[in-house]
């Protein structure tokens, strides 16, 4: 399997690009990043794009469209609520996106020591502008090592304990299939590309494809390479059964994490 996703130097090559937008997509896209202004005006400090719609592989009426906003100061709460307020409206507005979802954080935050491998990668490699000023420009060029490795996925056991909750509050209210499904499309992205930085520095790439993820994943650990391939079906085509979902969080997830420390370390804490 060809390693891919580097520059000639070995630096992670920044994904995505306004070219690359599905057609189908582009009016989404357009009306967000108006909205984008009307809410946020001089709060806002840049807004970015990130996932399968700047990627060129989004699906009409299956992908969601995934913001980040970077505000001048610290978001509050009454940020968060307009954020939510316009995902919604997007959602409404538009068949061809399965939700959307908009993340909000600080500029002082992003250009942090803190986050330099974590968000500041981020940033830098996975999202692509939209509006604003580039923070990319302030940031390093990252390569796939065990540094990044760690501060990008080293916290999957904070991870665990929330999701058994979610989904026991999930059967206890409901329990469907349909109620299930957003949380299963998370947990499942989540453990393949937790699964997919633990071997990256070894594989010495990059790739955002969940089914190449997992592949990479599944040529150093065989035997938890079924696992990670069935979550990487799940995390694209996801269906809302509890029994696969407690298995990944009482069993695959456990044993990542552990995994994980073993290899990389544990992620540095966060306030």
């Amino acid at each position: 399997m060809p390693n891919k996703g580097l520059d000639a130097r070995g630096y992670i090559e920044r994904e995505g690009s306004p070219g690359l937008i599905p057609h189908a997509f582009r009016p989404v896209v357009a009306t967000a990043r108006d909205r984008v202004l009307d809410v946020f005006g001089a709060r806002l400090h840049s807004a970015y794009l990130y996932g399968s719609i700047p990627r060129g592989t989004a699906r009409v009426g299956r992908s969601d469209l995934d913001l980040l906003l970077t505000l001048r100061e610290k978001p509050t709460d009454a940020d968060r609520t307009d954020a939510r307020s316009l995902d919604e409206a997007l959602d409404k507005e538009f068949p061809q996106i399965d939700g959307a979802g908009t993340l909000l954080v600080g500029r002082e935050q992003v250009l942090s020591d803190l986050e330099r491998h974590d968000l500041g990668w981020f940033v830098a490699c996975l999202c692509t502008p939209l509006l604003g000023e580039d923070l990319a420009e302030y940031l390093p060029r990252y390569r796939p090592d065990a540094l990044l490795a760690r501060e990008t996925n080293g916290d999957l056991a904070l991870f665990l304990p929330r999701w058994r909750e979610r989904i026991a509050e999930i059967a206890e209210a409901d329990g469907s299939e349909e109620a299930l499904r957003p949380l299963t499309r998370s947990i499942c992205r989540h453990l393949v590309r937790t699964g997919f930085t633990l071997v990256m520095p070894r594989w010495n790439g990059w790739t955002s494809d969940l089914t190449e993820m997992a592949e990479v994943f599944g040529t150093y650990y065989p035997e938890r390479a079924a696992q990670l391939r069935e979550a990487a079906v799940l995390g694209y085509e996801p269906r809302g059964d509890a029994a696969v979902l407690r298995s990944y969080v009482d069993d695959l997830g456990p044993w990542l994490a552990e995994e994980y420390a073993r290899v990389h370390g544990i992620k540095k804490p966060r306030p």
